[in-house]
């Protein structure tokens, strides 16, 4: 089967964006100073505690992030009659493990011998999904003999084709972007090669170029199953909630169709899935719901859409204009309704539009606008277009604002109430009172 572009851009888009949030080492100044004043403290300071386990967090999330992107690539990676397509695949899947080799390195690094910050990284934490005894195996899979010469395997290609792959920054786009990171990479991939490897691959070197092309399809699975076995270690049943479908029924979602209206804000959780792997909270993700293009002219509107599309969301392949049917594809979800004048209500939803486009912000910093996270569309959306004064809250030193902050501060502010809940406390869409006490319930809730 052959990779079209239009079967790898959405991968392409995803790691391009995904390596933005992986820092570089000079970037980690501030976390070395925490985990030295700590060793010479013998414990973490609360907020030296925070700073490390949120850096922690955003590492296996785009960790696992990135690991998708390299499976995501496996049922089409090769034709043998269409070697372009096959170097654009390599391209993208090699970008991606060199970028989560860098990345491990760093996290091992951090660690080290010190065995304070080595513990700290192994205690479970609730808020994150993030399981005891994570990093030790972690570092067992960082170390595994057999995972770093699957990598080797694959650099030898980069080194032999490395001319036809930087040449793909022709392309322009995203794929140019690609090649700039992995321009950023190669320090790394020539820093990498240890002395005592030297002789092996010198003998791979020749006997690639021995068998030139074919040796693309045995890197290229080598990548695979370096991708696929890591991806296992990392709690991941999302695959069986896909087979046995979410609890988001056609019954249900013709209810949530019958209340939604311009301006509303859809809170939405799944149960098990990569889009809230290593969140916080029960309610983990934000859409900003647009409505019907007949009802956006009631309000005024005369922005024109793709038919079909009511709901503007961030998720990981960026800021899209999307329908219903694929933003409640869900377990769970709280439907939000502005309390404003027709006219704010207007101008927010006129600003959610115009965010379409624009790529996910996987590092979570709000100051920045050319990246926004899911709860970002509705904070911009709200707070330049309405007014609204939603307060940023302070992570790992990043200004953002959760779901559920950004629910807290709406409803306690007066300038949203819930109208509708539905996969809390049974299977019923709720509304009115019952919206409330259950949606009170369901978090931590501080606006009751």
């Amino acid at each position: 089967m052959s990779l079209q572009p239009n079967k790898i851009d959405p991968v392409l888009e995803l790691v391009v964006s995904a390596t933005k949030g992986i820092p570089h080492r000079s970037e980690l100044v501030e976390l070395l100073d925490d985990v030295n004043a700590a060793q010479d403290r013998g414990y973490f300071l609360p907020d030296e505690d925070e700073r490390l386990r949120d850096s922690y967090r955003q590492y296996l999330r785009l960790r696992a992030v990135l690991l998708g992107c390299i499976a995501d690539l496996e049922p089409h990676y090769y034709d043998e009659d269409d070697w372009e397509n096959c170097l654009r695949s390599f391209a993208v899947a090699f970008t991606a493990a060199c970028v989560l080799m860098r990345a491990a390195e760093y996290i091992v690094d951090l660690a080290g011998d010190h065995f304070l910050v080595w513990k700290k990284l192994d205690e479970a934490e609730q808020r994150y999904g993030i399981e005891r005894g994570s990093y030790t195996r972690l570092y067992k899979s960082l170390t595994s003999p057999r995972r770093m010469w699957r990598f080797y395997e694959a650099t030898l290609f980069w080194e032999l084709h490395a001319d036809e792959i930087m040449g793909l920054r022709e392309e322009g786009g995203r794929m140019q972007e690609l090649i700039e990171v992995l321009e950023e990479e190669l320090p790394f991939i020539r820093r990498s090669k240890t002395g005592y490897l030297k002789r092996q691959l010198q003998y791979r070197v020749f006997s690639f170029k021995r068998r030139h092309h074919s040796g693309y399809r045995k890197v290229m699975f080598q990548l695979f199953r370096m991708s696929g076995r890591v991806i296992a270690e990392v709690k991941q049943p999302v695959l069986a909630i896909q087979k046995s479908g979410k609890r988001v029924t056609p019954r249900v979602l013709a209810k949530a169709w019958s209340i939604l209206q311009p301006g509303d804000v859809i809170i939405t959780r799944h149960d098990e899935a990569m889009s809230n792997l290593f969140l916080p909270g029960f309610w983990p993700h934000a859409a900003f719901y647009i409505g019907s293009q007949e009802q956006r002219e009631a309000l005024g509107i005369e922005e024109v859409t793709a038919e079909g599309v009511n709901v503007v969301e961030a998720k990981k392949d960026g800021v899209h204009f999307r329908a219903l049917t694929e933003t409640l594809a869900v377990d769970a979800f709280t439907i939000l309704r502005p309390t404003l004048e027709k006219e704010r209500v207007a101008e927010a939803v006129r600003c959610a539009m115009s965010h379409a486009g624009k790529r996910y912000d996987f590092v979570f910093d709000f100051r920045q606008s050319d990246r926004l996270a899911c709860t970002e569309v509705v904070y911009r959306s709200y707070q330049s277009g309405a007014g609204v004064d939603f307060e940023l809250e302070e992570k790992a030193g990043r200004l953002c604002l959760s779901a559920e902050g950004l629910m807290n501060q709406a409803i306690r502010m007066g300038v949203f109430e819930p109208v509708a809940i539905y996969g809390v406390d049974g299977i019923k869409v709720h509304t009115g009172e019952q919206a409330q006490l259950r949606l009170a319930r369901s978090y931590a809730a501080n606006w009751g």
